[in-house]
């Protein structure tokens, strides 16, 4: 067991891009924790797709022996967190483990909006810092410019902050002796009882579930009797191990520890994130704190292309949400689409994310509706409720008021896009806080009513500024609003899949877009087809989808007029009957292409 005084738990924090999965590799590399031959680019982003997207999505740990310029041999257990903003849940979670950071700034970008959001999250886990400047090899980088953007900004001491490239290896000996020196010993003691947090866990097709946990007080070891305090269950460890990066099977771990256990855990309900575990025989006092459970804001509905696959979908899905606790689902049926489940996330890229994982790692096909958030309504009876589902919303007459989310977001842009992004958070219905300058580059705080945001704001942000912005947000209050419930009908009936809650200045704008896109993505039919948005029973918009015409004169070569006329009443007449009765079948893809309301 390695001594406490040793030990260094730490996570990597930055924005998106900044290095942080490039300076992990390096790290390890030069701690010799993976041959040459089996070190990778982002060895630790083992996913496909983060290596696809180039974005790390799960935080991973690995264990790394560093042996000090002063000849004392240290455990290092570092962390690479995820830059983006709807991964924050697993960057809390990872930081809950560790002691200190290592805060990593891009030395040509300079400090961004994700960078502050994880600066502030590491200071409320209690977090000592070292300041890292990135990408100092590149002939845009401005060293003295971004130590005094973070003295200006993030108010952390810079003139100490370390220059390194994790490309080249340039600096890596000094973020490690850094590490030793600057960040504190876990605390813990060998005697007490057994208490220890579960970080994280996964599904594992041979083994089952797998368990990372951070020991505080305590040993645990193999055949060892252990409870998990929030569910009572209790097993028994049959395997404890260390990742280096690749998992290494060790006796037992003991109080700062960071690895995994095996403990023949069936059940998802029996691994909760955040659970206490602790010895069966001698427990420990209290449960430690654990995490504050995550608050999904966007909702979709995601529903099997193939009915009998419901239940490969359920089991998927308790699959995932074992190995990504922040996203949460229950099931629901619809008229157009029949049984599926209503899944909540913390944002568009988580949402495309876990679509995508359950279609790669679990071969579904799956459609997935219009992202909403939750709505709070006050009935005229006094009742409050939340809405989920545009579908289910009650008659307008029973609604008192309806109030929707805002978000507050931080945008840091360079001085010459200002113009566009202040137009663009106006054109969203958004609300000034504040404008300050950082050097060149201006931060604007604006409230924003989030189901503005959650359809394409970050992609048209984006767009105005040439890449160049960035945004972070948290969750601000409910507001009332005017707002009102676009349903979309085809052919008279309303299909519940691509019903959308919209403020009612962009009721009609919404409406005509939608309708214009089914246009281009539904088949014609051999008789007229209406497509209509409407708000209750008025019309906002309409397209209509000509018919098919066959040709049924096409076998009379001269002979009477009438007899062609007679062939032409009988067509219309069929048609007309066919209109009353006729079904229309809405292909699959229409649903995903007519919710990317963007892409003009």
């Amino acid at each position: 067991m390695t001594d406490i005084a040793k030990i260094r738990n730490f996570s990597i924090v930055a924005h998106i891009d900044h290095g942080k999965s490039t300076l992990a590799d390096r790290l390890i590399q030069f701690c010799g924790g993976l041959s040459e031959r089996e070190m990778s680019e982002q060895v630790l982003d083992n996913m496909d797709i983060e290596r696809e997207r180039g974005i790390t999505i799960k935080a991973q740990t690995v264990r790394l022996s560093y042996t000090a310029k002063s000849g004392e041999d240290y455990v290092l257990n570092l962390m690479d967190t995820p830059g983006h903003v709807d991964f924050g849940y697993e960057v809390s979670r990872s930081l809950s483990a560790c002691e200190g950071s290592l805060l990593v700034v891009d030395a040509s970008q300079g400090v961004e909006a994700q960078t502050l959001a994880n600066v502030y999250q590491a200071l409320d886990a209690d977090h000592e810092m070292v300041t890292v400047l990135n990408k100092i090899d590149l002939p845009a980088a401005e060293p003295d410019r971004v130590k005094a953007q973070i003295e200006d900004v993030i108010g952390l001491p810079a003139d100490n902050a370390l220059a390194v490239s994790a490309k080249t290896g340039l600096g890596i000996e000094d973020v490690l002796e850094a590490v030793v020196k600057e960040l504190p010993a876990p605390m813990g003691a060998v005697a007490s009882p057994l208490q220890a947090l579960l970080v994280d866990s996964w599904y594992d097709a041979y083994l089952g579930v797998m368990t990372l946990i951070r020991v505080r007080d305590g040993i645990i070891k193999k055949g060892m009797k252990i409870r998990m305090m929030a569910s009572g269950a209790v097993h028994t460890v049959e395997r404890v191990g260390i990742f280096g990066p690749k998992p290494v099977a060790v006796d037992q771990l003991g109080p700062g520890e960071i690895g995994f256990i095996n403990a023949g855990v069936k059940t998802v309900s029996d691994a909760k994130v955040g659970d206490t575990i602790t010895d069966d025989r001698r427990p420990c006092a209290e449960p430690l704190e654990g995490f504050k459970p995550s608050v999904p804001v966007v909702f979709c509905g995601l529903f099997p292309i193939d009915a009998a696959d419901f239940s490969g979908l359920r089991e998927a899905l308790e699959k995932l949400s074992l190995n990504d606790s922040s996203f949460s689902f229950e099931a629901e049926t619809s008229a157009a689409l029949g049984f599926g489940f209503r899944c909540g996330f913390l944002g568009l890229l988580h949402m495309e994310v876990i679509r995508e994982r359950l279609s790669r790692e679990f071969n579904l096909e799956l459609i997935s509706t219009a992202p909403s958030v939750v709505y709070q309504l006050t009935m005229t009876d006094g009742n409050k409720m939340d809405l989920h589902n545009p579908a289910d919303m009650p008659e307008v007459t029973r609604i008192q008021s309806i109030e929707e989310p805002w978000i507050k977001a931080t945008i840091m842009t360079p001085d010459e896009y200002l113009g566009q992004v202040l137009s663009l958070c106006v054109e969203r219905r958004g609300e000034q806080i504040d404008l300050t300058y950082a050097g060149s580059r201006a931060m604007v705080i604006y409230r924003l009513p989030l189901n503005e945001v959650v359809f394409d704001f970050y992609d048209r942000l984006k767009s105005v500024t040439r890449g160049y912005a960035s945004f972070d947000y948290q969750m601000d209050s409910y507001i009332s609003g005017d707002l009102v419930k676009v349903s979309i009908l085809v052919n008279g009936d309303p299909v519940d899949a691509l019903a959308m809650i919209v403020h009612r200045e962009q009721s009609e704008y919404r409406g005509r877009a939608i309708c214009a896109r089914l246009k281009d993505l539904i088949p014609r039919q051999m008789f007229k087809v209406a497509l209509q948005a409407a708000i209750g029973g008025k019309v906002i918009a309409r397209e209509t989808i000509s018919a098919l015409r066959k040709d049924v004169t096409a076998k009379c070569y001269g002979g009477d007029v009438s007899r062609k006329r007679k062939l032409l009443e009988k067509q219309k007449e069929g048609k007309k009957r066919m209109r009353q009765f006729g079904r229309v079948d809405i292909p699959q893809n229409a649903f995903l292409e007519a919710l990317k309301m963007g892409d003009n």
